[in-house]
Formats: C-alpha cells, structure tokens, sequence
C-alpha cells in the first residue's frame, strides 16, 4: 500500500483542468482561420492549392478573398502558405464546433462567433449522454482523436459522457468517415436502433461533405448528402470540423448540448 500511494504522489494529478483552465496547444496547431478582408485582383493562388475545394466564391464578387467551408477544409495551411498578401491564417482557437452546417462557413473580415445556443432542447442529455461510435468509412484519424477522450487526460466520464457498445443503450450516435456505400446501410441501422430523443455529432471534415472524399460517388458527400430510407436528411446536431479534429474540438463539442 506504501509503494502505491508514493507512486500516486510521484504520478501526481494528470486529468486537465478544462474547461475551467484552457489547454496547452502545439505552436504548430492550426486552429479557426481567419480571412482578411483585402483586394485579392486576379489571384486565386489559394483556391488553387486547396485539395478539398474548401475556398468558395466570396459574395463580395470577383477580386475579394474566398470564403472558407470548416466543413470541407481539412486544415493544412496549403491556402496560407500560397497566398501573397497573407489573406489567410490560422488561428489556435479551437472551438470551432457549430450546430448549424451554414455556421462552418469562414467569411472575410468576419471575426469568430461567440457560441451559439441550442437550436433545440437538450436537457435531457446534460447529466448523462451515451453515444455510440460509427467508424463509416474513415481512417481512424477520428476515431483515434475521440477515443482518446477516454484517457485520463481528458476524462470524458467525468462530464457524464460515455460511448456505448450498442445503439440501444446510447443517446446518439457519433459518425467518422465519409460513410460510402458499403457502411451507408450499417449507418443508418445505427441510427433507426438508437431510441428517441437523440442526436448526431458528425466528427470530421469526412464525416460532414466528405472532404477529400466527396467527388467519389461511393461517398456521396458524407452527412450533406445523407438521407435515410424515406430519402429525408438526417438531422445533424453538432458539427465538428477539422481532418482530424483536436480531441479539445470535439470535447467541446460535446459538451455544446448543454449550452443553455
């Protein structure tokens, strides 16, 4: 017992103190970009180097920056590095989960929103949520990022967060992966078991429109285009960007449905 508690005392208190702390990130983590709002003129060097077609038109109109889909950027920093002016950077906030698909949506001179509430009511879920985890397709970058939510560093059960073996017994279910045709059918089986409330958390730029997926016609944009057997859209609850996601950006959002 002696050998025990001097080996606690010597390992000391590893969980992270979050959300009350904010976490320590990698200088080389690249987190919410941020667009300037410059005269472009013909350069499109960014749109270009861009290999998920993340970088849209801008409303603004010819010679203004793009605008940037969180939903398909799968954060490289290629358009950053490439643009001349510097329109384009990144920023380490990572708390870029949105409930909402147009709210993924980087605009030029527009900074960070502040975190929106709820489009619906999650009370339910704010003491205890059980989700199960549905692997469609990906390649485990995901996967790995979620999993390791249950290290003691994270401690995801510590907020009342667990990941169930069945869809039965889970509130929701987390998709990872561009869901092609082969997991499409296993997907929505998933979802139709899990019992009523729930709530999809798409996690990744796969899971939400593909990513670098998404012109493959196995893959059918991932959850943007994704019905179910009446062919009517799967309701998304969080979207959680990023290739992969920081496991902070996807704790946080988790944690978002209990946002009041």
């Amino acid at each position: 017992m002696l050998r025990i508690i001097k080996e606690r005392l010597h390992q000391k208190y590893r969980t992270l103190d979050w959300p009350r702390k904010e976490p320590v990130l990698s200088p080389r983590y690249l987190g919410r970009p941020q667009i300037s709002d410059a005269d472009c003129g013909p350069c499109r060097a960014c749109v270009d180097s861009c290999p998920a077609g993340a970088l849209l038109p801008g409303a603004a109109g010819p010679g203004r920056p793009p605008v940037l889909d969180m939903g398909r950027c799968t954060f490289c920093g290629a358009c950053r590095d490439v643009c001349p002016q510097r329109v384009i950077r990144f920023t380490d906030n990572y708390r870029m989960a949105t409930f909402h698909r147009k709210d993924l949506l980087v605009r030029p001179g527009e900074p960070a929103p502040d975190p929106a509430l709820p489009p619906r009511d999650y009370s339910l879920f704010r003491r205890s949520l059980k989700l199960r985890h549905v692997s469609a397709g990906g390649c485990n970058a995901c996967e790995a990022d979620c999993n390791v939510l249950g290290t003691l560093v994270f401690d995801l059960g510590r907020f009342g967060i667990e990941f169930a073996a069945s869809p039965r017994h889970a509130d929701g279910i987390v998709i990872c992966g561009p869901i092609p045709d082969n997991m499409r059918l296993a997907l929505l089986d998933s979802w139709a078991a899990t019992p009523e409330p729930r709530i999809i958390v798409a996690v990744g730029a796969c899971a939400i429109s593909g990513g670098l997926f998404a012109p493959s016609a196995q893959c059918h944009s991932g959850t943007d285009g994704l019905t179910d057997r009446d062919g009517t859209a799967l309701p998304i609850d969080v979207f959680v960007p990023g290739c992969p996601p920081s496991p902070w950006t996807i704790l946080d959002g988790l944690l978002s449905v209990r946002r009041r």
